[in-house]
This record gives C-alpha cells, sequence and structure tokens, in this order.
C-alpha cells in the first residue's frame, strides 16, 4: 500500500471476497492509486469459519462457455479449477483469495485495523493500527460475519450463536435451534447428521417459503436436500413458533415458545438468528433504511456521505437482498467505474466484468423469476 502521507484513489477496507472483488475491479481502472487493509489475514472470515461448514452454492468451471464460477470475484478465475473442489469449505476459499491477490498484485496491508473514517477535504482521513490513511473514495467491504446481534428474547446469553465454533461441535441427546433460514436448517442438519435429535423453531416457518426462485428468500436446493434428508431421519422436528425465552434448569435448558410451549435441550441452544451489516467505525457515516440496514443510493454509496461505498452482503436495494457472492460481485465493476470515472480516469477494461456477467448496472433486470 502507497505511505500514509500519499492520498490513495481508493482505499478498500476488508479483504474478503467483497474488498479482494472489488480491488480487482479498481485495480482495472487505468493509473488508479489502490490500497487493501484487513484486520486479520486475506480471507480471515472464511479462516474463522467452522470446520464442518460449507459454501450453499457450488464452484464449476464452465468460463470457457461464458458461465462464470458463482464463487468467483474475477471473471478469468474459478474457484472449483484453482482448488478441485465444489462445496468449498472456509479455508479453501481463503486460500482461492490469496492466490487471486497474489496472481493480480493487489496492494493488501493484513493486520491492520481501522479504527476511525473521517470526511476531510474531498476526501478520508483514516486511522488505522499502522497509522493515517488519507483517500479520496472508501469502499468499505467489512462483510457481517463478525457482526452478531443479540436476538430479541430473554436469556439470549444462554445460548451459542451459529456462528460460533462452540455450535457445531458435537452435541449428544436434544438440541435446539433458533432460527430456521440458511444457517438455521445447515447446522440442524449438521448435528442430526451426528446423531442428534433436534428441534428448530422459528415463527416464520421459512422452510415452507414459497417466495419465487431467489435463493435469498427460500432455502437453497442444497439446503433443501440435506433437510429433507434430515426429516426422514425421524430427529428433526421443525417447529414454527417464535421462541420468547431460554432458561437453565439443572443439567437442561429450556426454550419457551409463543405458543406455549416449552421444550428441553441437554445443551446450550444454538442462535442461529442472522448476522449485522457489519459497518464498525463508518455505522454513522450511512443512513438506515426502515429495516435497519444501510441506505444507498443507485451506486451502493451512503446517501449522507459522497465517496464512502458499501460493497458485500449488506446491500440493499429496494427489496433486493445481494447476499450470495455471485450477487454482490455484480456490483465490484460498477463501484470500480463511479469512482474511477468520478477522477477523470479510463474505465474501459471493466467491460470484461459485463461481458463475464459480473456487471449489472441496471438493477432494474433483478428480481426476474424462474418460469419452471
Amino acid at each position: 500500500m502507497a505511505p500514509p502521507q500519499k492520498t490513495l484513489d481508493a482505499l478498500v477496507v476488508g479483504a474478503g471476497p467483497a474488498g479482494i472483488g472489488t480491488a480487482l475491479a479498481l485495480s482495472a481502472v487505468d493509473d488508479l492509486v489502490l490500497g487493501v487493509v484487513d484486520r486479520g489475514q486475506i480471507g480471515q472470515t472464511f479462516l474463522d469459519w467452522p470446520e464442518a461448514q460449507t459454501f450453499l452454492t457450488p464452484s464449476f468451471t464452465g468460463n470457457g462457455f461464458g458461465a462464470t464460477d458463482l464463487n468467483a470475484v474475477h471473471p478469468r478465475t474459478s474457484p472449483a479449477f484453482s482448488l478441485g473442489a465444489d462445496y468449498l469449505t472456509g479455508p479453501q476459499y481463503a486460500k482461492y483469495l490469496r492466490s487471486v491477490v497474489k496472481h493480480f498484485r493487489v496492494p493488501v496491508l493484513s493486520d491492520t485495523d481501522v479504527t476511525v473514517v473521517e470526511p476531510a477535504d474531498g476526501g478520508f482521513e483514516v486511522e488505522t493500527s499502522r497509522g493515517p490513511v488519507r483517500a479520496r473514495a472508501v469502499v468499505w467491504a467489512g462483510g457481517e460475519f463478525a457482526d452478531r446481534p443479540d436476538a430479541r428474547l430473554s436469556g439470549v446469553s444462554l445460548a451459542d450463536h451459529s456462528a460460533t465454533l462452540e455450535a457445531w461441535e458435537q452435541r449428544d441427546g436434544r438440541v435446539i435451534v433458533i432460527g430456521g433460514y440458511e444457517s438455521g436448517i445447515d447446522i440442524a442438519c449438521h448435528h442430526v447428521e451426528h446423531g442428534a435429535t433436534v428441534t428448530t423453531v422459528d415463527g416464520e416457518s421459512p422452510w415452507d417459503a414459497d417466495s419465487g426462485s431467489d435463493p435469498s428468500f427460500r432455502l437453497a436446493p442444497r439446503s433443501r436436500m440435506r433437510l429433507n434428508a434430515a426429516t426422514a431421519t425421524g430427529r428433526l422436528t421443525l417447529t414454527g413458533a417464535h421462541a420468547g425465552s431460554i432458561k437453565r434448569d439443572g443439567a437442561e435448558w429450556i426454550v419457551s415458545l409463543d405458543n406455549g410451549t416449552r421444550i428441553r435441550a441437554d445443551s446450550r441452544p444454538i442462535a442461529a438468528t442472522g448476522f449485522g451489516p457489519g459497518l464498525g467505525p463508518v455505522a454513522d457515516l450511512f443512513a438506515r433504511r426502515p429495516d435497519g440496514w444501510p441506505e444507498l443510493d443507485e451506486d451502493d454509496q451512503s446517501t449522507i456521505t459522497p465517496g464512502l461505498f458499501l460493497s458485500g452482503p449488506a446491500i440493499r436495494h429496494g427489496g433486493l437482498k445481494f447476499c450470495f457472492v455471485y450477487k454482490f460481485r455484480q456490483r465490484f465493476a460498477h463501484i470500480a467505474r463511479v469512482i474511477g470515472e468520478s477522477q477523470g480516469k479510463d474505465c474501459g477494461a471493466l467491460e470484461e466484468w459485463r461481458s463475464a456477467g459480473m456487471l449489472t448496472d441496471d438493477l432494474s433486470c433483478c428480481g426476474v423469476e424462474c418460469a419452471c
């Protein structure tokens, strides 16, 4: 990364798929001075994944026929090709990101924590654990994995969040999972596969959702297949009710539901209750939508802080969610082009992203459902 006294054209905060993918697109902008920082290592979130957790979307090499690998962050790469794997583990994907950074010479400074981001003189003053950085534009790609807001139920401190290693450790007897979307079904099936008897509770009954073909609103095919297999064992119960409280009763844990039912577990309940936007020190530089997610303009830029962009799964536009790599990567090149053009730079090389189906700048084309 450039020395602190030099002003970067763009600083990307986060070295996961969103940060590295956006940095790769920015690197294609002619004569743009770029830096990437991360508080951990490249792909740290994936290095922190529980060993048994894998991607929901498969990787497959189809680049030669215009079908870019669903989990790729650059048009000319494929995790399936470089790793020889389809449903990737966290460490595998981190290895892919490291290889991409090395191949394309992305300037990443690891073990660098960003503590303050302040608008100043047509750009930003950024305080880091290694000293100050100036940048004309900042792309926040901090990810969601470390942002685990407490569920709104009494006694939530008695539960293990589904993203923790403790939640994935083998458990005997009765297990309760609170939350029935992807993370809840994923960990429920994991424990059924290891012999436990699991009750999953969610008042929305998302396992019954029939809200179109978008896997952001219904279970992905792989999750559905695992759910069917787990149900067939007779050791998985799906309960359409909201959890109201968790209490300890001797060697057991009791979860009370809003339908008056009380269910018991032999280990700490698992809270598969989702993640927050992971904005950290830039939280106050974004307005919030009514649903609590960051409010963005049509260029994924903060509506109250010009020059500050968001990249990654926290992106929301209307009813659209960008919570898979193949979705939020559609905005990498768009953000890069907006930043580049605002600084008078040549962005023609970004058309490679469009040709590979990795550039969506017209959001009206999103959300089209499958006919059958």
